[in-house]
């Protein structure tokens, strides 16, 4: 039986898909909103699959998804949401998310979505980050200490979070930070950059910023 997440905040549609993923042989974890999520839908619930709603009361629900990525979370995502435009689809998926279906949708093409993804599974990460990020808030905190995060540096600091050690090229980093596509200067990333490194040095991290010079970001 596989184990899909569910979070939104509609209870109609909420109980929609439970209902039909229950029909359909799945087990099913419940969210309603942004900190939900990252307390019932963490790496250690076991959910094969996870569908969240972009229009979160709480939080953007992209937020939500790269908040989760960085805490180890890799289950394939499948995004709901009413805004379909193109742009707004490529920023669903720079923000770490593998599908898209909008709102509103047939329950029979949900359910086949989410038995390709349970197919396609990403393997599961072999260490973590040592910082927790909360979407609802854009707070980072490590132990007993937290910084607020901008919205723009919360989404970047994500996007390397989510994967610790690796190289993240500029332009993926960039994509994930600016959603919307906005033309960014060298100077202005180099900004968010510095403000990023004192934020975490507040909070005694114990992953440093680092710039891969002429290729992007990595958090060590």
């Amino acid at each position: 039986m596989t184990r899909v997440g569910i979070c939104e905040d509609d209870p109609a549609v909420r109980r929609v898909l439970t209902e039909a993923l229950k029909l359909h042989g799945h087990d099913v974890v419940i969210a309603r909103n942004g900190r939900e999520a990252m307390a019932n839908l963490a790496a250690s619930s076991g959910v094969a699959v996870l569908i969240i709603d972009i229009g979160l009361p709480d939080a953007d629900g992209r937020d939500v998804c790269q908040a989760l990525r960085a805490d180890g979370q890799q289950a394939p995502v499948l995004f709901l949401t009413a805004l379909d435009a193109v742009h707004d689809r490529v920023a669903g998926f720079n923000a770490g998310g593998d599908d898209y279906v909008a709102k509103p949708f047939a329950i029979a093409e949900v359910l086949v979505r989410i038995d390709a993804l349970t197919r396609r599974r990403r393997p599961l990460p072999q260490t973590g980050n040592g910082l927790e990020l909360d979407p609802s808030r854009h707070a980072v905190r490590h132990g007993d200490l937290e910084e607020r995060l901008t919205p723009t540096e919360f989404r970047f600091l994500a996007t390397l979070a989510a994967e610790p050690g690796v190289v993240v090229r500029r332009r993926a980093a960039v994509a994930a930070a600016w959603p919307d596509g906005a033309m960014v200067s060298e100077n202005t990333i180099d900004s968010y950059v510095r403000r990023l490194r004192v934020k975490l040095a507040a909070i005694d991290s114990p992953r440093a910023l680092e710039t891969v010079r002429g290729v992007g970001f990595v958090l060590r």
